[in-house]
């Protein structure tokens, strides 16, 4: 008795369908890209350069400093972290026009009309023992500062969050309220023995 051959399979149908499931999912799905975190960073010191002083008025910068040990100061003051987020929208609010606190500049802004612009940067320097997870809640909590403050002018201007706004509205918002933080290189504080 003879031997049955079974018949083989055609697999070049599957092949191409697999091919254009896989073709149609790369094209149909989005693919997360990470975004690094916003920040003005100083430029690369240049020994031929001379320095150039910049007259600024104390009032509009707000020194933070992070430690060796993880300690947060806000000019001079040691702070909680949870209490970052606070200072830093007080500092670019000024509500009750506080000498203290950064002066305002009125700008013109399409579809806010005049609006008192602060003059207020906060300054963040870190020192190279300063832990990763320490640097990134506090930027987390300076940027929660400026949203919070964008919420609450969208919300006031136009009755929306925002992020719930169209793009020239999230325009004219982050023109009144700009993200005016400036990152300074790190410093080795373990080696000076300086606590803040």
């Amino acid at each position: 008795m003879a031997k049955r051959k079974t018949p083989g399979l055609n697999t070049g149908a599957m092949s191409d369908i697999s091919f254009l499931l896989l073709t149609f999912f790369l094209l149909t799905s989005s693919i997360n890209t990470e975004q690094g975190i916003p920040r003005k960073l100083p430029p690369p010191k240049n020994d031929d350069s001379k320095e150039v002083k910049v007259d600024i008025n104390r009032r509009n910068v707000l020194n933070v400093l992070v430690n060796f040990r993880d300690e947060i100061s806000v000019n001079g003051d040691v702070i909680m972290i949870t209490e970052l987020k606070d200072k830093a929208k007080e500092f670019f609010a000024n509500p009750t026009n506080d000498p203290s606190l950064p002066e305002k500049q009125s700008k013109s802004i399409d579809g806010l009309g005049d609006f008192a612009v602060s003059k207020g940067v906060v300054s963040l320097t870190n020192d190279q023992g300063t832990s990763y997870n320490t640097y990134v809640m506090v930027q987390n909590e300076l940027q929660r500062a400026v949203n919070e403050l964008r919420d609450e002018t969208a919300l006031q201007y136009f009755g929306k969050k925002y992020n719930a706004l169209d793009s020239s509205a999230q325009r004219a918002i982050t023109t009144a309220i700009p993200m005016s933080i400036s990152e300074a290189p790190p410093i080795d504080y373990s080696n000076t023995g300086a606590a803040k």
